[in-house]
């Protein structure tokens, strides 16, 4: 937190929900970046800007927050959204994908073409939609040159950053998961090509891939799994965690660094990778 390696950033955040994405946007504007918290609920990423501009280490670092709704699977509301981001600069230095909803449960014989369509919509060609609109302005982040931040990275060449949100679930297969694995799959594959179409200009694409998250919303889950088996949600957590070689499962915080240090210049020189986060569940 000490070290304001997002200085003099902008960094928008599509998808932003009260979990990861407040994380995220509290750790990189206490790193003195100007945040854009974007989803489709707009009291939801209201909420989470006003949380940033209230907190003590954001406001020692400079750091600010924006909020703007957004649906990525609309065309015109990613555009409304680049303009909003245009009124307020010229230039986005990271872009983090993490729209999500939640996926069918049920094996292929049983779920429904449409919802696997829609799955591929808001993950890939959300995704997609978003990196397309806001490439002239990732391009004039890389064009600013030097970060100014005093660090040795900064005299390396410039490079902006997109990061998308995956899965671990594109590790395995299965039953349940299949239509969930499909679109992310998918999007490690978009990411993929769009870091060899976009690294010529100066912008890195990667992906993140986590496992299980322990927040609020696994915690509820693991209550509900107690409650219908028996035990408690400490025997389920430890159930689930014997098999991740650390033995235990990554926070939300654990999630949010890897992004952060791709979007830094710590991660200049990596592009078209995709970093699972698991506490060891997968080998990759």
């Amino acid at each position: 937190m000490t070290s304001p390696n997002l200085r003099n950033r902008t960094v928008v955040i599509v998808g932003a929900g009260p979990g990861f994405g407040h994380t995220l946007a509290l750790r990189a504007a206490a790193q003195g970046a100007s945040v854009v918290v974007a989803a489709r609920t707009a009291s939801r990423v209201e909420e989470i800007a006003d949380a940033v501009r209230r907190d003590d280490d954001v406001r020692r670092a400079g750091g600010t927050a924006i909020a703007a709704p957004v649906d990525a699977t609309d065309p015109d509301s990613v555009r409304a959204l680049r303009e909003t981001v245009e009124g307020h600069t010229d230039a986005v230095h990271g872009l983090v994908y993490s729209a999500f909803a939640v996926p069918s449960m049920k094996p292929l014989a049983r779920t429904d073409h449409a919802q696997i369509s829609a799955g591929i919509d808001l993950s890939v060609l959300g995704a997609l939609r978003t990196t397309q609109e806001f490439t002239p302005l990732l391009e004039a982040g890389v064009a600013g040159g030097a970060r100014g931040d005093g660090s040795a990275a900064a005299a390396r060449p410039a490079t902006s950053s997109v990061v998308m949100m995956a899965s671990a679930v594109i590790h395995h297969s299965r039953e349940r998961y299949a239509g969930y694995k499909i679109a992310k799959t998918a999007l490690v594959a978009l990411g993929h090509s769009l870091a060899t179409e976009l690294g010529p200009r100066g912008i890195r694409v990667n992906t993140v891939a986590p496992g299980y998250i322990y927040g609020d919303t696994l915690k509820a889950y693991f209550e509900s799994l107690a409650t219908k088996y028996g035990g408690t949600v400490e025997d389920v957590y430890a159930h689930t965690a014997e098999k991740m070689d650390l033995r235990r499962l990554p926070d939300e915080a654990e999630i949010v660094d890897p992004v952060l240090f791709l979007l830094s210049d710590a991660a200049s020189a990596v592009t078209g990778q995709t970093l699972t986060v698991d506490c060891g569940e997968f080998h990759t």
